[in-house]
C-alpha cells in the first residue's frame, strides 16, 4: 500500500512539471525532490502546491525543488524516476490547475504568488561565482547526510547503553557500525568532489584515501610525522579537487593511445604527493583552528554568539551563504564527535513555528492563511521550515523579521548554557526541530543536553510568537488580511501583494533552515 501511495504521488507530480519530456534530471536531498527542467514555463506551480503530499516548491539556480519532507522524498524519488523513463511520451496536463486549487482563497494565492516572485528574484541574484561555488560544495556533502544521520543515531544509542551499563557485549558492535563510515568519510568526500569538479570519481576517492591510510604515520613533513586522518574532510576536498584538475590537464595533453595508463597514474601520483607534503598539514591546521574557534566562541561569548547565529541564519540562507557551513559542521563532527553550531542554528526554525502560530491567531478571519499554517505546522515542528517560510512569513514581510527574533532568542539561550559549561551538539547534519533530539550529544550527558535544547526550542517558539503577535502587523495590513472575502487579482503578480496589503519582504528567501 505504501509503495502504491508513493507511486501515486510521483504520478500526480509528473504531469504538473511538464511531463517526462520536460525532465532532464532527478535527484533528491533530505526533504526535496530536485528536478532539472527543459522549460520552466510548463510547470503548474499552483496545482503542485495544492497536492496533499507537497509541502512547498522552491526554485534554486537551475534546480526546481518540490518539498515532500524527510522520509517521503526518498521513497517518491525512485518512483518518479521510473515514471520518467516508463512514460517518456506522456502528454503534459494543461496548466490550469483549477480543480486542485479552488480550495485556496485569493489571499493565500496572493502569498503564494509573492513567494514565487521572491524565489525568481533570488534565483537571478544567486548566480554569482561565490554562490555557485558554495552550491557545488553543498552538492558534495548533501549525499552524505543519510549516512551521517544513521551512524549518528546508532552512536547515540551505543552511548546511551554505555551510560546505563546495559548490553555490554553489544556496545562494541554498535561502535563499529557507527564509526566505520566516519573513519572513511574522507574517501566519500573525495569521490563526490571529483565527480562535482569534472574528474573521475574513483580517482578522487583514491587520492582522498591517502589521508586515512595508516601508513602515512611513516611520512614526515616539516620534521613531524603525519597522523592518519590529519586534515579530514577538508584535506579530502582539496586533494580530490586537485586530482580533478590534474586529470583534466592530462586528458587534454596525453595521447589517446596511452591515456588509459598515463592519466590515472599521473593524477594519483601528483595529487597524492601534494596531499602528503602540503594539503594534509595545511588542512589539519585549518580543521584544528575551526574546532578551537567554535569552542572559544561558545565558551566565552556563547549568549551573544548564539543570539547572532540564531537570528541571522535565515538571512544567511537567503544570501546562499549557509552552504559554507556544511564542511564546517562535518569537520566538527569528524574531529569532536558533534557540531555545536547546528543546535544553535536550528533555533531559527523554532522562531518560525512561533511566528506561524501568532499569524494564525492574529488572522482569525482569514481561513486560507490559517489553513496554510495548519497544514505546514507539523512539518515545521519537525524541522522542515520551507512551507511556513514560503507560504506564510516571508511573503507577509514583517513576520519573517519577527521569526528571526525568535530564532535569536533560542540561539542565545543555548549559547548561554555553553558559557555555563553545558555544550549542546549534534552528531549529524540535516534534521532540526524535534527531529534533532535523537542526534543530540554533548559534554553533560543526554538528559542535560536534551533539556537545554528543549528549552531553546521553547524560547524560540515563545519569543517568535510574542514578537509576531505584537509587532508582526500594522493596523492597516491586519485589517486587510482579516477581510477574508477580499477580492484579489492574481493576473498581475507584481501588484498582488500591494492589493492584499502584504508588506514587502526582503528580495530573497531562505532555503532549508
Amino acid at each position: 500500500m505504501a509503495g502504491n501511495e508513493h507511486r501515486a504521488t510521483a504520478a500526480a507530480i509528473l504531469p504538473l512539471v511538464g511531463g517526462p519530456a520536460n525532465v532532464t534530471s532527478v535527484t533528491h536531498c533530505m526533504t526535496r525532490l530536485r528536478l532539472g527542467l527543459t522549460d520552466r514555463s510548463r510547470v503548474d506551480d499552483a496545482s503542485l502546491r495544492a497536492l496533499p503530499a507537497v509541502l512547498g516548491v522552491v526554485e534554486d539556480g537551475d534546480s526546481y525543488q518540490i518539498v515532500l519532507g524527510p522520509g517521503k522524498v526518498a521513497r517518491v524519488t525512485p518512483e518518479f524516476a521510473r515514471l520518467v523513463h516508463e512514460s517518456a511520451d506522456a502528454t503534459p496536463v494543461p496548466a490550469d490547475g483549477a480543480a486542485l486549487s479552488d480550495v485556496a482563497s485569493s489571499t493565500a494565492d496572493t502569498l503564494a504568488t509573492r513567494g514565487a516572485e521572491i524565489r525568481a528574484e533570488r534565483r537571478s541574484r544567486n548566480r554569482t561565482p561565490l554562490k555557485l561555488f558554495l552550491r557545488r560544495i553543498a552538492d558534495i556533502f548533501v549525499p552524505l547526510i543519510p549516512a551521517l544521520i544513521g551512524c549518528g543515531i546508532i552512536a547515540g544509542l551505543g552511548g546511551l547503553l554505555v551510560n546505563l551499563g546495559w548490553a555490554g557485549g553489544l556496545t562494541a558492535a554498535l561502535t563499529a557500525v557507527s564509526s566505520g563510515f566516519m573513519a572513511l568519510i574522507a574517501v566519500f568526500v573525495g569521490y563526490n568532489t571529483a565527480k562535482e569538479f569534472g574528474g573521475t570519481p574513483v580517482l578522487g576517492g583514491a587520492v582522498a584515501a591517502i589521508i586515512v591510510f595508516p601508513g602515512v604515520a611513516k611520512v614526515e613533513v616539516f620534521g613531524t610525522p603525519l597522523v592518519p586522518g590529519q586534515g579530514g574532510v577538508l584535506g579530502a576536498l582539496g586533494a580530490a579537487a586537485l586530482a580533478a584538475y590534474v586529470e583534466r590537464w592530462c586528458r587534454r595533453r596525453v595521447p589517446e593511445a596511452v591515456d588509459v595508463l598515463v592519466t590515472p597514474t599521473l593524477t594519483v601520483l601528483v595529487s597524492g604527493l601534494v596531499t602528503l607534503y602540503g594539503l594534509m598539514y595545511v588542512a589539519g591546521e585549518v580543521a584544528e583552528g575551526i574546532g578551537t574557534a567554535a569552542d572559544w566562541l561558545l565558551t566565552h561569548t556563547g549568549a551573544f554568539a548564539g543570539f547572532v547565529l540564531g537570528g541571522l541564519f535565515l538571512p544567511l540562507v537567503m544570501l546562499g551563504l549557509h552552504q559554507a557551513l556544511i564542511p564546517i559542521h562535518t569537520t566538527l563532527i569528524e574531529s569532536q564527535g558533534y557540531t555545536v553550531l547546528l543546535p544553535v542554528l536550528a533555533m531559527a526554525g523554532a522562531g518560525q513555528v512561533g511566528c506561524a502560530l501568532a499569524v494564525a491567531l492574529r488572522l482569525k478571519r482569514n481561513t486560507s492563511i490559517r489553513k496554510t499554517v495548519r497544514s505546514a505546522l507539523p512539518a515545521g515542528v519537525l524541522g522542515v521550515g520551507e512551507p511556513l517560510i514560503y507560504g506564510v512569513s516571508l511573503p507577509l514581510g514583517r513576520p519573517f523579521i519577527t521569526a528571526c527574533v525568535g530564532g535569536a532568542a533560542g540561539g542565545g539561550l543555548v549559547g548561554l548554557f555553553s558559557m555555563l559549561g553545558t555544550k549542546v551538539g549534534a552528531t549529524a547534519i540535516g534534521p532540526s526541530g524535534w527531529a534533532l533530539f535523537p542526534l543530540l550529544a554533548g559534554n553533560r550527558g543526554l538528559g542535560a543536553t536534551a533539556a537545554v535544547y528543549g528549552l531553546g526550542l521553547l524560547a524560540g517558539y515563545g519569543v517568535g510568537f510574542a514578537a509576531t503577535y505584537l509587532f508582526g502587523f500594522d493596523s492597516a495590513t491586519l485589517s486587510e488580511l482579516n477581510a477574508d472575502a477580499l477580492p484579489v487579482s492574481t493576473s498581475a503578480p507584481a501588484a498582488a501583494p500591494a492589493a492584499a496589503g502584504v508588506a514587502e519582504p526582503s528580495p530573497a528567501q531562505p532555503s532549508e533552515p
